[in-house]
């Protein structure tokens, strides 16, 4: 157990043989309500705030981007749930190590205790700071990616059928994003509100929290502006696709065309029956020419019209 001058923190990793037992015992303690604890440990609800006599129960969603994912159109988006009891002089923390560690949370509060800031809510803020700083790291990444893929909407890469899995892919992720970071503006709202059971934001630290709002507000925005961007991408590379392919069957007709002149020129020299010049030399030339002239005159009325 540690924390501030003024409050004491209490960390449950998931990830230690006997943690959830930990949980439960503490929460005995501290006359948790079981359904809570569930809560905590499941780790799988949306991000909210919940209010209980003398504590609230907050739940927020860690993200991460990996660096690959098993298949082009596979989701890199890593998620990794966090909660907290908070008490009036204690908070309690739930998590897993292996996917959020502690150690930035507990270098902003140390930065708190510097500040002054030396009570529950000065931790609250610290870990919930660090959750949306996260979001907002991860939406330029996304933002950068969808940026890369506007400038290679019309080159090579476009033409290629990959492009359209990485596009799937990247749409997917943001709509996982958004999931996790539109909440938050609620969350942090919920503890904004003063209530006489419960937390309460000290004055001293209203402006922060207010700050914490006004960055979940904007990270929510981005969101919806992001996903207006891959979807255009997304939708764009299909009309794309669908003018290139009718670009290529406007060039075979073409050139269908142009192969159909000397087809039906041979084919009417070709005839079993006696017609003008068969079996003599002009016919040939007479044959002949015709296929050159009227291969040659389709062949520019074509071009012209850029049917081929």
């Amino acid at each position: 157990m540690a924390g501030l001058p003024d409050a004491a923190w209490t960390d449950i990793d998931l990830d230690r043989p006997g943690a959830a037992d930990e949980l439960r015992r503490l929460a005995a303690e501290l006359k948790v309500a079981p359904q809570v604890v569930a809560d905590a440990l499941d780790g799988v609800q949306r991000p909210r705030v919940t209010r209980h006599h003398g504590h609230l129960f907050v739940h927020v969603h860690v993200l991460s981007l990996a660096q690959e994912a098993g298949e082009d159109h596979d989701s890199r988006l890593r998620t990794a749930p966090v909660s907290a009891l908070v008490f009036p002089d204690h908070l309690v923390t739930v998590h897993r190590a292996s996917q959020f560690p502690m150690d930035r949370v507990v270098e902003h509060w140390e930065e708190d205790i510097e500040a002054g800031s030396r009570d529950v809510a000065a931790l609250l803020h610290g870990l919930l700071d660090e959750v949306v700083d996260g979001h907002a790291d991860l939406l330029q990444d996304l933002e950068d990616q969808a940026e890369a893929l506007e400038d290679d909407l019309f080159g090579d890469r476009g033409r290629a059928g990959g492009m359209q899995q990485v596009t799937y892919r990247l749409r997917k992720e943001v709509v996982q994003t958004r999931r996790a970071v539109l909440p938050m503006r609620d969350v942090v709202a919920a503890l904004l509100r003063s209530e006489d059971d419960g937390f309460v934001v000290p004055r001293s630290l209203q402006g922060r929290y207010q700050d914490l709002a006004d960055l979940a507000q904007h990270d929510a925005e981005r969101t919806g502006g992001l996903r207006e961007i891959v979807n255009s991408i997304f939708e764009t590379n299909l009309s794309l696709q669908d003018a290139r392919r009718n670009i290529v069957m406007k060039k075979l007709a073409g050139w269908a065309a142009v192969i159909a002149v000397p087809t039906a020129v041979t084919g009417w020299f070709g005839q079993n029956i006696p017609f003008p010049g068969f079996s003599s030399p002009w016919g040939l030339a007479a044959s002949t020419t015709l296929v050159v002239l009227g291969t040659l005159a389709l062949y520019l009325v074509l071009r012209r019209r850029d049917w081929i």
